[in-house]
């Protein structure tokens, strides 16, 4: 019988709560859209891109963000991503209300009535398949704010920490893979890095537990970053090696930002 993976979940995510200022809760859509559609959801991104940038002035998100998918799982056809930010754990579960993005769809297009925006927002779900939706909290990142703009990259690496070993997974994320991204942000590799966690309890049979998110400024980022390797020692080289055994790389995905809110 499948043991669940609750208490490590529980636990964090009732701290997270009395201490929600210092973190960020990340709600990740990944969407199919047929092919006969792409032009009318990209017609609903710019829709979205306003009516979130009324949400991020009235402080109901932190940001918003929507890319465009280049790879994947060979099985799953996910075209699209988007990436909501919010301060609070609460608001992140509850989401944007029906209401509040009415009201903000409203001052988004103060030229269209009620009845033209409710249409537009049916049309959008006509479009577009939602097929995964994460909610994850930042547990660490690198120092410093990513100035993200359009055009920039980003590889959502999708992990499982190993049966039993959650802690230790963690523990090698901060202290020995945070190191090594910082000195490659130092050397001009790669902009920035956070580690997230799965903010909600599940099952020995989730997906995943948690994620990477790694940004680049470009293509010759990206690749130079793989290319470039740092010295270590045969400590050093032991203790990557443990940290990588407590982790299951599942799934990477890797996308260019189309559309970029921040408050």
């Amino acid at each position: 019988m499948k043991k669940l993976i609750l208490f490590p979940f529980l636990a964090v995510f009732l701290s997270a709560v009395a201490f929600s200022q210092e973190n960020r809760y990340l709600v990740f859509e990944f969407f199919k859209v047929e092919s006969l559609q792409t032009v009318g959801y990209y017609e609903y991104k710019n829709f979205l891109d306003k009516v979130y940038q009324e949400a991020a002035r009235n402080d109901d998100i932190m940001g918003w963000d929507f890319w465009s998918l280049k790879t994947g799982p060979n099985n799953e056809t996910f075209q699209y991503a988007t990436i909501t930010y919010f301060d609070d754990p609460v608001k992140m579960m509850n989401g944007i209300s029906s209401e509040q993005f009415m009201e903000n769809a409203k001052k988004a297009f103060p030229e269209m009535d009620e009845e033209e925006i409710a249409q537009k927002i049916v049309e959008s779900f006509d479009v577009r398949d939602l097929a995964i939706r994460l909610y994850m909290v930042e547990i660490a990142h690198t120092e410093g704010e990513i100035d993200l703009k359009p055009g920039y990259l980003a590889s959502f690496d999708l992990m499982k920490a190993a049966e039993g070993r959650f802690e230790e997974y963690e523990r090698a994320e901060k202290e020995i893979f945070l190191p090594l991204h910082e000195k490659k942000i130092d050397a001009g590799f790669m902009e920035g890095w956070s580690l997230l966690r799965t903010a909600v309890p599940a099952g020995s049979e989730a997906r995943s537990t948690h994620m990477t998110l790694n940004i680049y400024s470009d293509y010759m980022q990206f690749f130079n970053s793989l290319e470039y390797e740092q010295p270590a020692t045969e400590a050093e080289l032991a203790a990557i090696e443990k940290g990588l055994s407590s982790r299951d790389q599942k799934w990477i995905y890797l996308a260019t930002l189309e559309s970029v809110v921040r408050r």
